[in-house]
């Protein structure tokens, strides 16, 4: 019998190591045939970038006896990390999708936040109405990029109810992608296409979303397998928040409010299977891309937060949809060919009044809205530009040439401006970008969210940290955004035969799934990343 070298004795016993210390324990057995399993592992055909919006980890162990569907089949077969995150500042759907297939974080990506996202006039949608959108802010490559470097036959399909959702997982590629308007369409912009293919115009012209008029959504279980109230009038705003929740009977206004039910996740799937039929993805031999944004969980919880009897009711129709869309690609595509991951782009915070079970104190809604105005109109009368000052997302921003010419310090304005604002009531800390990146403390993770959030070349020169559980401004909905834990600790889940089952308790962060699935794809990330090869999950 052949006895193993010295250096294969040594890389199997680092692995024997590393899997011990973040993953589930194999037998040694299986840890020795590792590599070589591993080198008779072709790279998948297809590879399925599932983004739930607004889907909170503790889900799936509230939930767990109860999701019998997609959500429960990923995480009972897949290798799921329960301490992944966004790990950037401005947790919103823009900058956390651009992170998904990137494996980069914002400041590398330019999507800082949803407002500064896909909005652009000069692409304008494809046979509908609303505003433009592409992915002319978003820097460097994607999954999509490299796979495409390395055999030009690669394909991609993107596809959401938001534009932000379907157009940032693939960055600047021109492939396929789709979102919904508010006319019950998929459509797309100039940036992609000039006319929408047969297929999506004949999906579109079932014209389903009309069939949802006047439909009720009501409980998917028994009401005692629901420990929420269903009597929180602080949920939607006061208004409709028991069950049955009833769709408008009006076709067109049924389609327009259609993203806040559960059904537009079932129809979203039902366009991505659609896709993966008519663009033939996963037929091989290249490496094909498919990545689907599930929005109505972000609908729901905004509107009933995270506690409530409706989103658990979602959470399991999620399940379920899922489960269907699974059991349907995978028939479609043999398993072995298919690699799919899972995860989200934002966690979110409860109502301030429901905040009490979370936080010590009690949660404040805060406004620093007024204290800008001052600063601002103080500075307008010194000389400076009204557009020269700005708060955006907790980010400071100046014009220091506005400042010179009117002979105004910008740095002591601001300084002056921070000292009123660790003032009021509920503001955790503010910090000037410069002493952050100074002190680069990968210890402090609200500082290096920050760090990883703004790129070098911005205006902006500070930020601002609200206390945990203390949402900004005078909304009355469930928000997101902040660089606290339950803002960025979301799923992260790796399903297929590239990946050993288990739960890895490890720190990691979104931007590991793409070099992750590169590796697996056998392909080189064109750039530098930010994120690492989550080695502890392969086999």
């Amino acid at each position: 019998m052949t006895s193993t070298p010295s250096y294969r004795r040594s890389a199997i016993l680092a692995t024997v190591l590393a899997t011990i210390a973040c993953g589930p324990v194999r037998s040694l057995a299986a840890q020795l045939a590792t590599p070589v399993a591993r080198a008779q592992q072709p790279a998948p055909r297809l590879i399925v970038m599932i983004t739930v919006d607004q889907l909170l980890p503790q889900y799936f162990d509230r939930f767990a006896t109860q999701l019998t569907g997609g959500l429960g089949r990923l995480a009972r077969e897949g290798a799921m990390f329960t301490r992944a995150h966004q790990d950037h500042a401005i947790t919103e759907t823009a900058p956390g999708h651009a992170s998904t297939l990137s494996g980069r974080f914002p400041a590398s990506t330019g999507i800082v936040m949803n407002s500064a996202g896909v909005g652009d006039a000069q692409a304008p949608l494809v046979q509908a109405e609303g505003p433009g959108a592409s992915p002319y802010r978003f820097r460097g490559t994607t999954l999509t990029d490299w796979l495409r470097f390395k055999d030009s036959r690669t394909r991609a399909l993107s596809v959401s109810r938001k534009d932000r959702g379907a157009i940032l997982p693939l960055g600047r590629a021109t492939q396929d992608v789709y979102w919904y308007v508010l006319n019950g369409k998929f459509t797309t912009s100039t940036y992609y296409r000039d006319t929408l293919p047969d297929w999506v115009r004949q999906f579109n012209e079932r014209n389903r979303p009309s069939t949802y008029a006047g439909r009720s959504w009501t409980l998917l279980l028994p009401p005692e397998s629901y420990p929420e109230a269903d009597s929180v009038a602080v949920e939607s705003g006061g208004r409709d928040f028991l069950f049955p929740h009833v769709a408008p009977g009006d076709s067109v206004q049924a389609a327009r409010l259609l993203p806040e039910f559960p059904w537009m996740d079932d129809l979203t799937l039902d366009l991505a299977l659609a896709g993966v039929t008519q663009l033939r993805l996963g037929s091989g031999p290249q490496t094909d891309v498919l990545a689907v944004s599930l929005s109505t969980t972000d609908a729901v919880g905004h509107r009933y937060g995270p506690d409530s009897r409706e989103i658990h009711d979602q959470i399991l129709r999620l399940d379920r949809a899922v489960g269907r869309f699974l059991d349907s690609l995978l028939v479609l595509r043999s398993r072995e060919h298919v690699a799919i991951a899972l995860t989200s782009d934002h966690g979110v915070a409860p109502f301030p009044e429901l905040a009490a079970r979370h936080s010590r104190p009690v949660s404040i809604r805060v406004d620093l809205a007024p204290l800008v105005r001052r600063t601002a109109d103080a500075l307008v009368a010194r000389g400076v530009d009204s557009t020269a000052f700005r708060v955006q997302e907790g980010m400071v921003l100046i014009d220091r040439a506005a400042f010179a010419n009117a002979r105004v310090n910008a740095d002591s304005a601001v300084n002056a401006f921070l000292v009123s604002v660790r003032q009021t009531p509920g503001v955790l800390r503010t910090d000037r970008l410069s002493t952050l990146r100074a002190r680069n403390d990968v210890n402090d993770a609200i500082g290096r969210r920050w760090l990883h959030m703004i790129p070098n070349e911005s205006d902006a020169v500070a930020v601002i940290t609200l206390k945990p559980f203390n949402p900004g401004g005078r909304v009355t909905y469930a928000q997101h955004g902040s660089p606290h834990d339950y803002d960025t600790h979301v799923p992260l889940l790796l399903f297929g035969p590239w990946f050993t089952p288990g739960k890895y308790t490890s720190m990691v962060r979104v931007v590991d799934i793409a070099p992750t699935l590169a590796w697996i794809a056998r392909t080189k990330p064109t750039e530098r990343l930010d994120g690492r090869v989550l080695r502890a999950a392969l086999k």
